[in-house]
């Protein structure tokens, strides 16, 4: 029996298979509700990483605009209180855009320093 590590400062996921990052195609974009005492409309994506092997990934972040057969890359640890969800999706790569309006926690929606000076929002 060989046991793996969680070697690498990412979080791990079964469906990652000791990669830190997965590029999936979405099948179906839809909305979960979150567990008991939380309520909300939160955005997922069932991906197909490859064939046979499908997840469903959490959207960071608000709005998007991803559409069936776009690409998706997704990294472990999705959101706790949504059911069956282990993974999240990367803001500012591919076809998953990153949010323009956010001034703090930029790195998490895929906006760099330089980009959002060029953007001149704020």
């Amino acid at each position: 029996m060989v046991r793996y590590s969680h070697a690498g400062n990412y979080s791990w996921c079964p469906i990652l298979w000791q990669n830190p990052y997965k590029q999936g195609t979405i099948i179906q974009l839809r909305i979960k509700t979150p567990r008991k005492p939380n309520s909300a409309r939160r955005q997922v994506l069932k991906l197909l990483l490859f064939p046979r092997r499908r997840t469903i990934s959490s959207i960071i972040g608000r709005g998007h605009t991803l559409k069936k057969h776009h690409h998706v890359l997704i990294k472990g640890g999705g959101s706790r209180d949504l059911p069956g969800v282990y993974t999240q999706g990367i803001r500012g790569k591919y076809d998953l855009k990153c949010v323009f309006t956010k001034k703090r926690r930029r790195s998490i929606y895929g906006i760099s320093k330089k980009f959002q000076k060029s953007l001149n929002i704020f």
